[in-house]
């Protein structure tokens, strides 16, 4: 079926009524694969209430990032992959809750490959068949020696066959690895917790009544309270795939995360690199520089076309860098992940793709075969649609 398919066509040509598939769509809802994620829950809402209203013309993918992402009216989808992105994780959910809880569902709600448009069919399940009540067993004489011989030299080849399926099941398993196993591999590798650090934001503090005239020496530089919205969510995130992953981690914030803690194990650093982490990895080839004269990424201290032209004071920006680096750190002697972006937008993006399999899927697209085995940087660029980072996309990318 293709997006110019006839409105409600997959329901008709399958003859399942509309209650039906109202039953099975509240099914899928409540769920454990979709419960845990709202946005997987908004999406196969949507689609399937248009599809059942005869509007399955309307279910583009600008008018789903409208509609269901809160994308603004000048959202562009070849600059912001969410909706691909979201409809092939929902496809994964469908395929992961058909293949358990609802193996035994009456009805299929499906989500073919290049299109936004539902399918809906019977299940193609069988009630089981009761076999005929055998006969009472007549006595067999018991085996000949030779045919005791002959069925264990069977069983024999039965167990070799079975050891070599299971072998190959495991091999397979291993083979398909995605992209984000063998992103964290290196980091996660052993049992020991990864630190996941954030760092504080200098932050001026008004030290009279607002409504007052104000001095320059009423402003108290704080430096060890807060800490900035894009590297909590980017924190967040992290934590929640640790979590997913059942790797133990440990959270640090600001002056609690010590050169003896980067050197005890593995770490992620979030957040602005031209703060707490400058030292750590202004060494790296990519590099986020902030000064009065520009602001941008650099290449081996030199300066680059990705630049924002005009940071505004109040950081509110259409559009941002981030740099992601995964290193084994020469000072440290352990792996490190640094995830920075210019402003908190940037940060946020980055760490949505180092958790999210399929964007991670498409920034490693042209990495080296043994790019897991290698320290790497990815520098992304990030549009800002209505406050909100779109999907980041890869401009650059070293790997050694």
């Amino acid at each position: 079926m293709t997006q110019g398919s006839a409105p409600g066509a997959s329901q008709q040509k399958t003859r399942v009524p509309e209650d039906s598939i109202r039953q099975e769509l509240n099914r899928v809802l409540a769920s454990h694969e979709f419960h845990s994620s709202k946005r997987s829950q908004d999406f196969i809402r949507y689609v399937v209430e248009h599809t059942l209203a005869g509007r399955a013309e309307m279910l583009k993918e600008r008018t789903i990032g409208i509609d269901v992402f809160g994308r603004s009216t000048s959202y562009e989808p070849s600059d912001d992959a969410t909706v691909r992105v979201k409809a092939g994780e929902v496809r994964k959910r469908l395929g992961l809750y058909y293949g358990g809880q609802g193996a035994t569902d009456p009805v299929r709600i499906e989500l073919p490959s290049g299109t936004y448009i539902p399918e809906f069919r019977w299940a193609d399940v069988a009630p089981p068949v009761m076999p005929p009540e055998a006969p009472a067993p007549e006595a067999i004489p018991p085996p000949k020696p030779e045919v005791r011989a002959r069925s264990k030299w069977i069983l024999a080849g039965v167990a070799v066959a079975l050891l070599a399926a299971i072998g190959w099941w495991l091999a397979r398993g291993r083979s398909s690895a995605t992209a984000l196993d063998e992103f964290w591999s290196p980091v996660l590798n052993g049992n020991a917790p990864v630190s996941v650090c954030a760092a504080y934001v200098p932050v001026y503090g008004l030290n009279r009544d607002a409504g007052d005239a104000t001095r320059p020496e009423d402003f108290v530089l704080l430096t060890d309270q807060f800490v900035g919205g894009g590297d909590l969510l980017a924190t967040a995130r992290l934590s929640a795939m640790l979590t997913r992953l059942k790797h133990p981690y440990t959270l640090k914030i600001g002056n609690d995360v010590s050169f003896k803690d980067l050197r005890s194990a593995p770490a992620i650093l979030v957040g602005y690199s031209y703060t707490r982490w400058k030292e750590i990895s202004s060494d790296l080839r990519y590099f986020i520089e902030v000064s009065k004269s520009r602001v941008g990424i650099t290449d081996n201290g030199s300066p680059t076309p990705w630049t924002i032209a005009a940071l505004p004071a109040d950081r509110r920006t259409n559009e941002d860098y981030a740099i992601v680096s995964r290193v084994f750190h020469p000072d440290t002697h352990a792996m490190l992940v640094e995830i920075a972006g210019i402003t908190q937008y940037g940060t946020d993006a980055a760490a949505e793709l180092v958790t999210n399999t399929d964007l991670l899927s498409e920034a490693v697209r042209g990495a080296p075969s043994d790019w897991r085995k290698k320290n790497l940087q990815l520098v992304l660029h990030v549009k800002v649609i209505a406050g909100t980072a779109s999907s980041p996309k890869v401009v650059g990318s070293y790997y050694w």
